[in-house]
């Protein structure tokens, strides 16, 4: 491997996290700051407020995007795969 192929593998590689993140992390961060919003309109200052709406959140949003998440997964492993045929020739 060339470090030319391994500099476009890794970069690849952290476009396709941040692409495959990207929705669960703006979506936490909108009810975050929601929840942030409220407590401080509402002066309610308890610390696990803001967790609970995250985390059910979160978990709606992986059964919601799964199929999504899975097909990505699966076309950019067959993908890196197909690379290391090249490669490996």
């Amino acid at each position: 491997m060339t470090p030319d192929a391994a500099i476009d593998t890794f970069k690849s590689l952290v476009t396709f996290a941040l692409y495959v993140m990207a929705p669960y992390l703006v979506v936490i961060l909108v009810v975050g700051l929601i929840m942030s919003l409220l407590q401080s309109v509402t002066s309610i200052q308890e610390q696990t407020l803001t967790f609970v709406p995250k985390l059910l959140v979160l978990a709606a949003l992986l059964v919601l995007l799964a199929p999504w998440l899975l097909r990505n997964l699966s076309e950019f492993a067959v993908q890196c795969i197909m690379r290391m045929g090249v490669m490996g020739s």
